[in-house]
């Protein structure tokens, strides 16, 4: 990657966002369909996961970008490595 954490966090305040942090996940958890009242853009750093939201499924790997919208339902389920990804809030 091109980018490190310190570059993503102020290329995302830049943006509007508010909080930006580092989310580890333990391999092959799954976590439900859920939602969050803030809107959230991040980008894998490490391992990789599936992302469902409504019927489609997107496998995220290292250097993959994803958003997920305030308030959207979606499920993710994390690779034999686990995951980690680096994302900013919008609350």
């Amino acid at each position: 990657m091109s980018e490190d954490f310190e570059g993503f966090r102020a290329r995302k305040l830049a943006q509007g966002f508010d909080e930006v942090l580092v989310r580890t996940w333990e391999p092959l958890f799954e976590n439900t369909t859920h939602s969050h009242p803030f809107d959230t853009d991040a980008v894998v750093v490490e391992g990789e996961y599936w992302l469902t939201m409504g019927s489609k499924v997107t496998h995220l790997k290292v250097g993959d970008t994803f958003s997920v919208g305030r308030d959207v339902p979606h499920a993710e389920r994390y690779g034999p490595k686990g995951a980690v990804f680096w994302a900013a809030r919008k609350n």
